[in-house]
């Protein structure tokens, strides 16, 4: 039935009670051609049952007491009953009042007419209430698809969002890992045929560094794309505060004078702080040995009450440095610390360039996989 179009069932329903009305009238010999005339008027407005569902049950409601005061109409008005129930099942609460007090004062005006007792209209008022019950309970089965159709929208919705930060996460640390590793290994390539011929322990140890970043940033990947698995990544843990010393440990191979700095007492923090306070510093680091030109940097890591500070400064071209190829360094770490709900400044002050970032520990949940270690040395 759900197939068949609308205008269909209506109008079949409207033909079914037309007929039916004719038929009694057959049967008590009251066939005139003002009774077709009313039971045209009667039936022909369940048509438009479904637009005007108040107009329709207005219509209906008066042709059916001027049937029953006639003696034309016999039995159930079907014709007032369908659209009892289009007026509960479609209309608005107000109308659907209207409605109601409308059939409550065509009952009391057929019974006054007629000089009938009011238990005498039981049956058909039962009907009716039985009608409206039907309209009211298909009105409220809508209602709950809508809620549910629009809850299982929101909910793709927000599984579309979350598979979009998901993507610009995975971009994000792919960039860092693979722009990090592949700065360091660059350098030390070209620094590596010079001290081949000048200094073959040297180079040794050039060659040595180089496998030791590509096996690292593979490392990483690797963890990265587990992260797909969340049974892989429980695994693979992603780096956090404790290897920004082996960052920067890689840097000072790589031919600069780097230095780390940690004060503060450690605390327990977040994975996710973890790897978000790790990613700032290895893309500041990549920042200054791709684009500064820089001889030394300092990283220095702070321990405050309620904050995590990252600084990382070099002393190379300054405010060019920001300026590296596409962008996306910093554009980056703009966006991890802003997820943090932390603050990132950079920029040149005076010589070099200077990267900082106030990460919040308040409301951050110790996570055992980031234990708290003991001040540098």
């Amino acid at each position: 039935m759900r197939r068949v179009p609308p205008s269909v069932v209506d109008a079949a329903l409207a033909i079914g009670c037309f007929l039916s009305i004719m038929i009694m009238a057959v049967l008590s010999r009251r066939l005139e051609w003002w009774v077709a005339v009313l039971a045209a008027v009667n039936t022909l407005p369940l048509l438009w049952r479904r637009r005007f569902p108040l107009l329709v049950s207005t219509v209906t409601g008066i042709s059916t007491g001027a049937l029953f005061l006639t003696g034309s109409m016999g039995g159930i008005p079907g014709a007032s009953l369908i659209a009892t129930y289009g007026l509960a099942s479609l209309s608005p609460p107000p109308r659907m009042l209207v409605g109601v007090l409308g059939t409550i004062a065509g009952f009391a005006s057929a019974a006054i007419l007629q000089h009938h007792q009011p238990l005498s209209y039981g049956p058909t008022a039962a009907a009716f209430v039985v009608a409206y019950a039907l309209g009211a309970g298909a009105r409220a089965r809508r209602d709950r698809i809508a809620v549910l159709e629009e809850r299982a929208r929101r909910l793709a919705e927000e599984r579309e969002v979350a598979a979009v930060r998901e993507r610009e996460r995975i971009a994000r640390e792919m960039h860092d890992i693979v722009a990090h590793a592949m700065s360091l290994v660059v350098l030390q390539a070209e620094a590596g045929p010079v001290a081949l011929r000048t200094d073959p322990a040297r180079a040794e140890r050039i060659f040595e560094t180089i496998s030791a970043t590509t096996r690292d940033g593979l490392s990483q990947l690797r963890r990265v794309l587990l992260a797909l698995r969340p049974e892989e990544a429980e695994r693979h843990p992603q780096p956090g505060i404790e290897s920004v010393p082996s960052l920067v440990e890689g840097v000072r191979q790589a031919g600069l004078d780097a230095t780390f700095e940690e004060r503060g007492e450690p605390r327990p923090c977040h994975s996710d702080l973890a790897v978000t306070a790790y990613r700032i510093v290895q893309e500041a680091l990549s920042n200054t040995v791709r684009h500064a030109g820089a001889t030394r940097v300092r990283v220095r890591v702070t321990w405050r009450d309620d904050a995590l500070d990252l600084e990382v400064h070099d002393d190379g071209r300054g405010a060019s440095a920001e300026r590296g190829p596409g962008g996306h360094g910093l554009i980056g770490m703009r966006e991890r610390v802003a997820v943090a709900g932390g603050r990132l400044v950079t920029g040149s002050e005076g010589t070099g360039f200077r990267v900082a970032a106030s990460l919040p520990l308040a409301g951050a949940l110790t996570d055992a996989g980031t234990p708290a270690r003991p001040p540098a040395s």
